[in-house]
């Protein structure tokens, strides 16, 4: 699992993830995850069109990051889901906890909306 990061505009930051979230790949990026999405309040667009699996691991690692933002005032959105991985998501209810979206523009626009919100 490969995880790198960049401010966009508005700054939000796009956290880029690739690989098999699976036990293994979770655990390596955990806690570099956890730092760029958790610590402070923030926007943050998660690409996750590289992610070719997603087991349980790697959600809870997505959904414990977005609910310390949300407490923090942040948002965190998940961006462009392969579909084995999107049927996952919203499978295991995942989808109606943390915003997912198809089209970059349109995810940037909420992330955007939810900066003073």
């Amino acid at each position: 699992m490969n995880i790198n990061s960049e401010t966009l505009d508005h700054c939000i930051t796009k956290v880029n993830l690739s690989g098999r979230m699976d036990i293994l790949g979770a655990q390596a990026i955990d806690m570099k995850f956890t730092a760029l999405t958790s610590t402070k309040k923030a926007s943050i667009l998660v690409d996750m069109s590289e992610v070719s699996f997603l087991a349980s691991l790697g959600m809870r690692t997505l959904l414990s990051s977005a609910k310390a933002l949300s407490n923090r005032g942040g948002c965190l959105v998940l961006y462009k889901p392969q579909a084995n991985v999107l049927d996952v998501l919203d499978t295991s209810g995942v989808s109606k906890l943390i915003p997912v979206f198809d089209d970059f523009e349109e995810a940037t626009n909420y992330l955007a909306s939810h900066q003073n919100g």
